[in-house]
């Protein structure tokens, strides 16, 4: 077999450029970073703004080939600019000498790639002179994309095409350790939007570029289950009539098991709870304390302690707590713990009496209620068929052996135990659960990191707002996660592990958060007021960019489903196209179909 010339990518890449359409040629004024380019009168009519360009330049004797996107376009017509112009079209309300014929369309150019055709490779460069004026801009398309990634097309994700445009935007998403396909370090990532922009089902999608990678651990902590609607096979089936799920639901265990990646999903019912704090708070909340006469919530909490404290001293564990001897055990110290919590007899013989009667008339009413009040705490502690505790789902999930494909686990604290009110659950447990999460998490990060291992992992946080705001956090539980992740953030990278951040808001999360952040996905909502100031800091000002990203659409203003738009500003490594720094705009894919076809997943129907 004859040997490819060496430079017959080369070529290719020249004559789909030839080949392609030209929309302008560089003007003046133009800088490295920012390009006027003049729109030829043939491409006046045509949508712009977001469209990729490109040109070919030389530099110190080298083919370079420069990508940009379209930010902003403008009109002008110099005759129209002067007073007397203005006056002959007030007077004779046309000038068809002037109006249209001497227009001139000027279009705004950011620089976010150069790519250098030396040897026989293709590879990064920069913009290090200006191109000289009339050198032409062409349109770029799919083809010609794909000829100038050819070298990484396996490591090419795609989340949607350009903003407002055809051409699919490569991205490409690395593991976190090294070797194939690794980036080599941990970061971090947000994405931002207000509630209905899309930013969950990008999550989603990202999430499933990420679980390509075999040797990648991903975890999702998911207080309103929105990461685990459409994981049960029932479900999916429902939704999506029998074929493929619809987008708000692309992460489910068909596309799952088309890409190899097992999973897991956890809520209350299946996690065996580990800690003694969680413990006192479930009983307190339940109200086994007033059940026993003890009224006050500031009785309730030391009689907790108190329970807490004896049960350690006996050598009784929390698997324990389902043994009928523990149950007695607590009422009798019950009992005997009353003078303790009340200064008056009445207090002291309520509780006692109460105690005594659960404990020794089983039939009775509150022998019934507090035994089976007991039953529904201890379960939660206990071994049992299916459930798993907290710290073996972490270890299963981060760690494996060489070869093995890791799990992704998605932890459901969208639901609470039937006897107990959501707002208690909200208030009081989930933030117990989600700060024992973490802590796992860390421990399991360090532990690795003392092994000389990288735990190559992505960590998801979903209501981000909610768990790292801005704003000093009064309530105990939560200021404690607040203060375990922002020093995650600080120190976990060089354990491998990267956190995921998805919020409704930019300017209430937290400083330190944002600015460990590598990557940012910006959604529809925060074009005004505090928002735009904080995109503002994060963008670094610069006019067309912020105006690019305001032009996006409010998907709820569409007439149709089918015409709803999700719109995304980018910034970061994420996308070869990227490597400037400059951001990039894109729409998601609104279609499952759509999404798995083209990133080559195939899902059987």
């Amino acid at each position: 077999m004859a040997m490819e010339p060496v430079n017959s990518k080369f070529q290719d890449i020249r004559r789909l450029i030839a080949a392609s359409e030209r929309l302008g040629a560089i003007g003046s004024p133009s800088t490295t970073s920012q390009l006027t380019v003049d729109v030829f009168g043939t491409a006046v009519d045509k949508k712009l703004v977001g469209e990729l360009g490109i040109f070919r330049y030389g530099q110190e004797g080298i083919d370079n080939y420069a990508l940009g996107q379209i930010t902003e376009v403008m009109l002008r017509n110099v005759m129209l600019e002067q007073a007397i112009g203005r006056g002959i079209v007030r007077e004779r309300e046309r000038w068809d000498a002037v109006q249209g014929r001497q227009d001139t369309h000027t279009a705004t150019m950011n620089i976010s790639a150069v790519f250098a055709l030396q040897g026989s490779n293709i590879q990064p460069s920069l913009l290090g002179t200006v191109p000289p004026t009339g050198t032409s801009v062409h349109l770029v398309g799919d083809e010609l994309l794909t000829a100038l990634l050819e070298p990484h097309k396996e490591e090419i994700f795609y989340l949607g095409r350009l903003y407002g445009s055809r051409p699919r935007l490569p991205m490409w998403f690395k593991h976190f350790g090294s070797g194939r396909h690794g980036a080599g370090e941990a970061y971090h990532i947000g994405i931002f939007g207000k509630t209905g922009s899309g930013k969950s089902v990008l999550a989603k999608m990202m999430l499933i570029a990420y679980a390509r990678h075999k040797n990648m651990g991903l975890f999702v902590l998911d207080p309103q289950g929105e990461f685990a609607k459409g994981m049960q096979p029932l479900q999916m089936s429902l939704r999506s009539g029998g074929g493929i799920p619809p987008i708000g639901i692309i992460l489910n265990p068909a596309v799952l098991q088309a890409i190899g990646r097992p999973y897991r999903v956890f809520d209350v019912t299946n996690l065996v709870l580990d800690r003694w704090d969680i413990f006192k708070e479930v009983l307190i909340q339940l109200g086994f304390f007033e059940d026993l006469g003890i009224k006050w919530s500031d009785y309730q909490s030391s009689a907790a302690d108190y329970v807490e404290d004896y049960l350690r001293n006996e050598g009784i564990t929390l698997g324990d707590l389902c043994k009928e001897e523990t149950l007695m055990k607590v009422l009798d110290f019950v009992a005997q713990v009353a003078p303790r919590l009340y200064a008056g007899k009445a207090g002291q013989d309520r509780v006692e009496q109460l105690a005594m009667q659960a404990r020794n008339i089983p039939n009775s009413s509150i022998g019934r209620f507090v035994r089976n009040k007991w039953q529904q705490i201890s379960g939660l502690f206990g071994e049992r068929v299916g459930a798993e505790r907290i710290d073996a789902i972490v270890k299963n999930s981060l760690t494996t052996s060489p070869g093995q494909t890791r799990q992704l686990v998605i932890v459901d604290l969208s639901k609470h135990p039937a006897e107990m009110t959501s707002a208690v659950w909200e208030d009081q447990v989930k933030p117990l659960l989600i700060r024992r999460f973490l802590d796992a998490i860390i421990q399991q990060a360090e532990r690795a990191y003392q092994g000389d291992e990288s735990l190559n992992t992505l960590v998801v946080v979903d209501e981000a707002h909610r768990l790292v705001p801005r704003e000093r956090v009064e309530q105990e539980r939560w200021a404690r996660i607040k203060a375990t992740l922002v020093n995650a953030v600080r120190t976990t990278r060089k354990y491998g592990l990267g956190w995921l951040f998805i919020s409704q808001t930019l300017s209430s999360l937290d400083r330190d958060i944002v600015g460990q952040l590598r990557s940012m996905f910006f959604g529809f909502g925060l074009g005004t007021g505090i928002e735009l100031q904080a995109l503002r800091e994060l963008v670094g000002g610069e006019r067309e960019y912020l105006r690019l990203y305001q032009s996006f659409k409010d998907p709820h203003s569409a007439f149709s489903e089918e015409f709803k738009t999700f719109s995304f500003m980018v910034l970061g490594p994420v996308s070869p196209l990227a490597f400037s720094g400059a951001p990039l705009f894109f729409d998601a894919f609104t279609h499952s179909e759509e999404f798995l076809e083209t990133n080559g997943i195939k899902v059987r129907a």
